[in-house]
């Protein structure tokens, strides 16, 4: 069973940027996709970004693009997400998430809800303008 552990949200203000991490449990780490997604206050869940399992493919969603990186050090069964340029609009709670099966890319086109193995808790990150 992995467990995953989202850490390093908080508020900033827009403009501003922040990594979050998510840590995995488990030595298969590095044999699985792994996404981030978010989830706006009122709003359904998003897919924000993934990433393949040697972290040489990765996906984004549009909203995201050209601001946000995905990464992952498998050794230290981390995968990182940071965010510049923040927007008031990036406000949300992210999800890290892995899947034994999908692909990265299989991430990036899934529709709500979002059937994959293991999520986190959430980090919840607030942007103010």
């Amino acid at each position: 069973q992995v467990q995953l552990v989202e850490s390093g949200g908080g508020t900033v203000q827009a403009g501003h940027s922040l990594r979050l991490s998510c840590a995995a449990s488990g030595r298969t780490f590095g044999s699985y996709a792994m996404g981030w997604f978010r989830q706006p206050p009122g709003k359904e869940r998003e897919f924000v970004a993934s990433i393949n399992w040697s972290g040489v493919y990765t996906y984004y969603g549009d909203s995201v693009k050209g601001r946000f990186t995905i990464s992952r050090d498998n050794a230290k069964n981390t995968v990182y997400l940071q965010m510049n340029s923040l927007k008031p609009e990036d406000t949300a709670v992210y999800y890290c998430a892995l899947d034994r099966r999908r692909s990265a890319q299989d991430m990036g086109v899934m529709t709500p809800p979002y059937a994959l193995d293991a999520w986190g808790q959430g980090t919840l990150v607030t942007v103010s303008s």
